[in-house]
């Protein structure tokens, strides 16, 4: 259980050191090669002209985006440049999504940063709600005030959903390196305490016969509180650096429109959250 090459997005408009620390971190720890990625693609003004003057702006625009390439290399050969082996770079105009996930052919595991609720700038960013559904890979979503990708302890947020399987699946080597690996799935009454006992049962025994010792907890969300809310807390309690969780178990529409546990970990997470879809 290895990861033999990460890939980190980058972002034009959003910090990035946390997610090159936490990049150059894994690097460390799986003696893996790092790339690096980023795109963006000019947003033309509102006040689009037409012409030569049109042109102009094109070229102004795209030259100032490319200036901003070169820095976000220079960054990121910085940052993680002497922790991994290879160091690739991987640049473009173009939507960063698109161009995220061509790249992410190349790696077992992508490396973003958390995004702030609402509507992001698909022009400069490839947000992490779009990387998770069409990847293919285990994403890897970093809060901006994380240094390094604690996993003393490690939450694995189950529920009976093809998602959480692949997630927990896709942990596999981060969790050969955690200290203590909890998996919690949180119930809406105690009726189902029985059969959520046997489920974890599974999980746990499925871990340990791949050398992983893990716990299982069972919740409920409590008077007042979400599940998100919920799991949350649990990883504060447990001091937890990591979450691991499946990627839009609802639908999607429906977590966009009524809020969902993907949804908050990717906007208002305060530790690394392992996704997958």
């Amino acid at each position: 259980m290895t990861l033999a090459t990460v890939m980190v997005s980058l972002a034009l408009n959003q910090p990035n050191e946390a997610r090159l620390q936490v990049a150059g971190d894994l690097a460390a720890r799986f003696d893996a090669g790092v790339i690096g990625v980023a795109a963006a693609e000019f947003t033309p003004p509102l006040y689009f002209t037409t012409g030569e003057q049109a042109q102009d702006l094109i070229e102004q625009g795209e030259g100032a985006l490319q200036n901003r390439l070169v820095e976000l290399e220079q960054q990121f050969r910085t940052v993680v440049g002497g922790r991994a082996a290879p160091l690739g770079w991987r640049s473009a105009l173009d939507f960063p999504l698109r161009y995220t996930l061509a790249q992410a052919r190349a790696a077992d595991i992508l490396v973003t940063g958390s995004v702030p609720p609402g509507v992001t700038d698909a022009f400069a960013i490839a947000s992490p709600k779009d990387l998770v559904m069409q990847a293919g890979r285990p994403l890897l979503v970093v809060p901006d005030k994380a240094s390094w990708l604690d996993l003393g302890t490690v939450v694995v947020a189950w529920k009976e959903t093809p998602e959480a399987r692949r997630a927990l699946s896709d942990a596999l080597p981060l969790l050969a390196k955690a200290t203590d690996v909890v998996v919690v799935e949180i119930v809406e009454s105690t009726s189902e305490y029985d059969s959520c006992e046997a489920r974890l049962d599974d999980v746990v025994g499925w871990l340990g016969r791949h050398k992983i010792v893990a716990s299982a907890r069972i919740e409920e969300p409590g008077q007042g509180r979400n599940v998100a809310t919920k799991l949350d807390a649990i990883a504060a309690d447990l001091s937890a650096g990591l979450i691991v969780a499946g990627a839009y178990g609802h639908s999607r529409f429906r977590e966009l429109v009524l809020g969902g546990v993907t949804e908050h970990l990717v906007t208002r997470t305060e530790r690394c959250v392992l996704l997958s879809h």
